[in-house]
C-alpha cells in the first residue's frame, strides 16, 4: 500500500493511506520531502509551496483556497483552508459520453408486478397519514411478528411507515405535495405488495387527498378476484366488481379512520384483521426471474471520509456503469454533496434542459441554505472533517463520482417517480434519512450506502448493502458492512471491487439478506423531508 495518492497531476496535494508521523520521510510521484507534523490517515499532505490565497485542486478540481501560507509537508485542512466562492461557468450537455456497450444476460429473482416493475422484497405496509395515527399503524404492524408470519413465506414483514407531520401545514400547499409523493411512493413501491392508511381525521393530509394526488389503487393477487373484502369497520373504501382473474385484481386501498372507529383500540383491532385478510394477496407474489433492467438502484454515502471518493465511491461508480450497461437506473442525489462538482454532470447531461435544471436545483439550495443564514459549505459534519474531506467542494467531487461515468439522463424533484433509465439525478437534502427516504419513494428497489466513519444504516422496504471505505474501520464493523473497498489501497482494482459491489447487488435483489436485514435494521429511518412553516 503506498503512503501517498498523487490523485491528478494537477493537484498540489496527496492524500495519506496512513497516519503519518512528523520528521518520516516520504515520497510519490517527483516529490520527495520530509512530513513536518503528525497527519492522520485520510487527510491531505502538501506537495509543494502555496502562499496565502491559492486556489487548490483536488482531483484536478478545485475545491478551495488558502488562508495562510502552506508549505510542502504540512497538513492541508479546516485551519488553513476554505471553500470560498464557487467560481467558472456551467457548460450544458458539452460533453456527452457515448451509451456503454449492452451488458445482457444480467438477472435477479425478484417480484414481477404491473407496469413492468420488479420488486427485490415483498412487504406489506402500514403507512400513517398523521403524526396522530403514528402510535396506531406501529401497533398495528408490530403484531405480525415472525412467528405470526410463518404462514406466509413469500412475505418479507409488515411494516409501519409513520412521521410527525400531516398537520399544521398549507392544504395542497408545498409540503403536503410533497408528503403526498412520499407517502404515495410508498404504497405504490415495487417492494410494496399489499397496503392500508391509517388516518385521524382531522388531520390536513386526508387519505382522501393523499389518494387522488398519488392516484392510488391496491393490486390484489393474480388468482383472485378484485372484490374490496378487506374492508373493516366504518371506512372511506369503496367496494368494486370483480374482473377476469387473468387480470392483475385491483381495488380501492383500505383506509381507517381513527375518529370513525371510536378511537385508539378499535382502530388497532380493525387494521389487524385488515393485514390479515391481506396478507393471502400479498403472499401470491413470488419470485421468479427478472431482468437487471428492472434495478433501480439508489446511491447514498453517510459518514464521508478522505478515502470515500478513492475507494467505495469509485467502486461505486463502476458497478453502477454496469448496471447502467444492464438497462437499469442509477440515482445519484444528495444535492448538497452534488454542490462544488455539479459543473462535471451539467457537460455530461442529455440534453441542456437536464442540465439546466440541475443547475435551477443548485441555485434554490443557495436560495433556501441563505433564508436561514447557512451556506452549503455548512454541510460536512464533524466526522466527515475528522475523516479528511474539509470543504463542500471536496466532498462533493468525491460523492458524485459513486454515480459512475455515463449520460446525466434526468433530474427529478424530492420522491417523484423515477421513470427514466440509466443515470439520473434526485433533488434530496444530505441528511442520509431524509435523503433515502425520497429516494426509495421515487421507486429505488435498491439502495447501495457508502461510508468512511461507519454509518450504520437501513430502511425497509429496500434493502441496503454498505460499501466501507477503508479496511480498518471494515473490520471494525464487519457487523454492519458487506463490502470492503478498503482493498483499493492496498492494491485491488477499483473494477474489480465494482464488480464485486454489482454482482453483491444482484445477490441483494434476488432475496440475500444485507447485514442490515440480519440485524432488522430499516424500521425507523423513514423520515420525510420537512418544508416550510409550521402553521
Amino acid at each position: 500500500m503506498p503512503t501517498l495518492l498523487h490523485l491528478h497531476p494537477d493537484d498540489p496535494l496527496a492524500v495519506a493511506t496512513r497516519d503519518l508521523v512528523e520528521g518520516e520521510r516520504v515520497a510519490v510521484a517527483e516529490f520527495n520531502f520530509t512530513i513536518a507534523e503528525n497527519i492522520p490517515a485520510g487527510h491531505k499532505v502538501a506537495l509543494v509551496d502555496l502562499p496565502e490565497g491559492a486556489p487548490v485542486k483536488k482531483f484536478g478540481q478545485y475545491i478551495g483556497t488558502t488562508t495562510t501560507e502552506i508549505c510542502r509537508g504540512d497538513w492541508i485542512h479546516s485551519p488553513n483552508l476554505t471553500a470560498g466562492k464557487l467560481a467558472g461557468e456551467h457548460e450544458l450537455a458539452t460533453a456527452i459520453p457515448p451509451d456503454p456497450t449492452p451488458l445482457t444476460g444480467k438477472t435477479f429473482l425478484g417480484y414481477p408486478r404491473p407496469g413492468g416493475r420488479a420488486g427485490t422484497r415483498n412487504y406489506l405496509a402500514v403507512i400513517s397519514s398523521v403524526n396522530c395515527s403514528a402510535t396506531v399503524a406501529k401497533r398495528v404492524a408490530a403484531h405480525f411478528t415472525r412467528e405470526r408470519l410463518a404462514a406466509y413465506p413469500n412475505v418479507d414483514g409488515v411494516v409501519a411507515f409513520t412521521h410527525g407531520h400531516g398537520c399544521g401545514i398549507e392544504f395542497r400547499g408545498e409540503f403536503h405535495r410533497l408528503l403526498n409523493r412520499v407517502l404515495g411512493g410508498m404504497a405504490k413501491h415495487p417492494n410494496i405488495g399489499g397496503y392500508l392508511l391509517i388516518g385521524l381525521g382531522c388531520e390536513t393530509v386526508t387519505p382522501g387527498a393523499l389518494i387522488e394526488d398519488a392516484k392510488l389503487v391496491q393490486v390484489g393477487d393474480f388468482r383472485g378476484s378484485a372484490k374490496n373484502d378487506a374492508a373493516v369497520g366504518e371506512t372511506n373504501t369503496a367496494k368494486t366488481s370483480p374482473t377476469p382473474s387473468s387480470q392483475p385484481a385491483s381495488y380501492a386501498p383500505p383506509v381507517l379512520v381513527m375518529q370513525n372507529l371510536g378511537g385508539t383500540q378499535n382502530t388497532i383491532r380493525a387494521g389487524i384483521a385488515l393485514v390479515e385478510q391481506l396478507l393471502p394477496r400479498v403472499n401470491a407474489f413470488s419470485r421468479q426471474p427478472c431482468p437487471a433492467s428492472q434495478i433501480i438502484l439508489g446511491t447514498n454515502c453517510g459518514g464521508s471520509d478522505g478515502n470515500s471518493g478513492i475507494t467505495a465511491n469509485a467502486a461505486l461508480g463502476h458497478a453502477a456503469d454496469m448496471l447502467v450497461a444492464a438497462g437499469g437506473t442509477v440515482i445519484l442525489a444528495e444535492t448538497t454533496e452534488i454542490y462544488g462538482a455539479e459543473q462535471l454532470l451539467t457537460r455530461r447531461a442529455r440534453t441542456p434542459a437536464v442540465g439546466q435544471k440541475l443547475l435551477d436545483r443548485i441555485r434554490w439550495w443557495e436560495w433556501y441554505a441563505g433564508m436561514y443564514g447557512c451556506t452549503p459549505d455548512n454541510n460536512p459534519s464533524p466526522g466527515n472533517k475528522a475523516g479528511g474531506l474539509t470543504t463542500i467542494y471536496e466532498k462533493s467531487l468525491g460523492a458524485i463520482i459513486k454515480g459512475g461515468t455515463t449520460a446525466l439522463n434526468a433530474v427529478y424533484e424530492y420522491a417523484e417517480q423515477v421513470t427514466e433509465r440509466g443515470l439520473v439525478v434526485m433533488d434530496t437534502p444530505g441528511l442520509d434519512p431524509v435523503s433515502v427516504t425520497g429516494i426509495v419513494a421515487g421507486g429505488a428497489n435498491l439502495v447501495a450506502f457508502t461510508t468512511g466513519r461507519g454509518s450504520c444504516f437501513g430502511f425497509k422496504p429496500s434493502p441496503v448493502l454498505k460499501i466501507a471505505s477503508n479496511t480498518p474501520m471494515y473490520l471494525r464493523m464487519q457487523a454492519d458492512m458487506d463490502i470492503n473497498a478498503g482493498d483499493i489501497l492496498h492494491g485491488k482494482p477499483v473494477n474489480e471491487v465494482g464488480q464485486e459491489i454489482f454482482q453483491a447487488l444482484l445477490d441483494l435483489a434476488s432475496g440475500k439478506p444485507s447485514k442490515s436485514e440480519a440485524q432488522d435494521l430499516g424500521t425507523e429511518e423513514f423520515q420525510p423531508w420537512m418544508l416550510g412553516p409550521t402553521l
